[in-house]
């Protein structure tokens, strides 16, 4: 995408569609009484009798006559402009994407200025507007012989602004990073388990690894079993697809220390094993990867922007299938830590994964992990389809964390794990744990038995299963994958680094 910046002059405006927001009383917005000279007063009049309405993201197309280059104005409303917050501009932007899939334009102009607020600078609308804007365009084209998606590229955008034009210039940049990962996220998220295997998964993060220069590796089923990671080979019994552990390390300082472990979860289909899933529940399975997709898509952000801190991916990867050789309730499994694993659920089977993986990146030298799962049914029936859950045993680094979640809008609300809770899941007569307590509080014992294994390490667990993909459209793209997470990951990252 070919980005330029330009003073706030529109006559000289080079873009098809210009973009424009209207709050409350447009009439405040400097420069306004400009746009009306070189576009006509009747987009007063408009706005005034409400067929141009500064209602919160309400879009009004309108076009343009007395322009050579500007064929049409989008308003975009922003309703009372000292209530209009970040996430309020970014959903707006989100909208105006998804109305560049059926418009079409060659190219486009935001009046950056149109769009500020008490909490958002110009900077911050550049921003804003290209995370918005890339994730509300996104379409997945998926495996149609004769499909009728969209078959669209913006080629070219046009910032007007005020102030920096490079500052505007170079946000706009890293917003464009960010909704790009989390597009390839949401990708991988909506790829089939048949397409995206263990196997192939492994190859998508080694090609990533190389383009951005990550030490990388994959191993195999032969490596994995050397290391004793009995938890994930357990998982992996049943199937034919062999599991894979990858790891991608980003080595920022001279030294390998102050390390932050990202580690997601990698089913890329879940049966449930014996523990069968319901006819329905077992459906959409193939998202059952979704921490994976939003580690990896982090690691895109941490390697396009380089932030000074250490960061190591770690992704347990496999499928969860049924045969002869799968593993069963009752069975006891070591995990690479050596403790000892009861198993009452076979469908609790992300929680054995993450338990070898988070082993693994603590012996690489993770001073800090966040582990990312599709867990728990549970976490939808405590908070819904809108909010990731979370615990923690670290107030610090959570306090770190919900800074970065705040700014992106990626609404995460903490759950407690009691000692109560760590001693039902130790609870076993044959075995030092159980990998399932019971129905009860179900997110709380998942995650929580993933921190017997973090033990002291600073860590924060986050279940995705609801937020990781929508049912229907929303303001940010179709329904399927959202790419959840992927932009708080890489926040925290950043916030860390500057920390230093």
């Amino acid at each position: 995408m070919i980005i330029n910046t330009n003073e706030v002059l529109f006559e000289e405006v080079q873009s098809e569609t210009l973009v424009v927001g209207i709050p409350k009383h447009p009439e405040n917005t400097e420069k306004w009484d400009a746009l009306l000279n070189a576009f006509g007063d009747h987009i007063l009049e408009w706005v005034k009798s409400g067929d141009i309405s500064s209602d919160l993201k309400k879009l009004v197309k309108v076009p343009v006559a007395n322009q050579e280059t500007v064929k049409r104005i989008l308003f975009v409303g922003l309703g009372d402009r000292k209530k209009l917050t970040q996430e309020n501009i970014r959903e707006a932007f989100g909208l105006v994407g998804k109305e560049l899939l059926s418009s079409k334009p060659e190219s486009l102009a935001v009046w950056i200025p149109s769009f500020t607020s008490e909490t958002a600078t110009e900077a911050d609308v550049a921003y804003l507007a290209a995370e918005g804007i890339g994730m509300g365009a996104f379409v997945y084209e998926g495996y149609k012989t004769s499909s009728n998606v969209p078959d669209y590229y913006l080629p070219a955008i046009e910032l007007l602004t005020d102030t920096d034009p490079d500052e505007a210039a170079t946000y706009f940049e890293v917003g464009s990073i960010y909704a790009d990962a989390v597009n390839e996220a949401r990708i991988l998220v909506n790829t089939p388990g048949n397409v995206l295997t263990s196997t192939q998964l492994g190859e998508y993060a080694r090609e990533l690894g190389e383009t951005y220069g990550f030490e990388t590796e994959i191993l195999g089923k032969k490596e994995i079993e050397e290391l004793g990671m009995g938890a994930l080979l357990a998982v992996n019994q049943g199937s034919v697809e062999e599991p894979r552990l990858i790891a991608l390390k980003y080595q920022a300082t001279e030294n390998w220390d102050d390390v932050v472990a990202l580690v997601g979860k990698g089913i890329t289909f879940d049966t449930g094993g014996y523990s069968l899933k319901t006819k329905a529940g077992i459906v959409g399975m193939k998202g059952d990867m979704g921490g994976a997709a939003a580690v990896l898509g982090a690691m895109q952000i941490i390697g396009e922007l380089r932030p000074n801190k250490n960061v190591i991916a770690v992704i347990p990867s496999t499928d969860n299938m049924i045969s002869g050789n799968a593993f069963k309730p009752d069975d006891v499994i070591t995990s690479m830590s050596g403790k000892t694993i009861e198993i009452l659920n076979t469908d609790a089977e992300g929680r054995l994964v993450l338990a070898d993986a988070v082993t693994y990146a603590k012996q690489q030298g993770a001073n800090y992990i966040v582990d990312v799962a599709t867990l728990t049914g549970g976490v939808i029936t405590a908070l819904g389809y809108d909010k990731t859950g979370a615990l923690t045993n670290d107030e610090e680094f959570f306090e770190t964390f919900m800074e970065s979640s705040l700014e992106t809008g990626e609404f995460v609300w903490r759950l407690p794990l009691t000692e109560n809770d760590k001693k039902r899941i130790r609870k076993s007569d044959v075995a030092d744990l159980n990998n399932s307590p019971g129905g009860d509080g179900h997110m709380i014992f998942g995650g929580g038995f993933v921190g017997e294994f973090v033990e002291e390490t600073p860590w924060i667990h986050l279940d995705i299963a609801g937020t990781s993909d929508s049912k229907s459209a929303y303001d940010f793209g179709p329904k399927g994958g959202t790419g959840v997470m992927v932009r708080t990951l890489a926040t925290l990252i950043e916030r860390m680094a500057e920390e230093e």
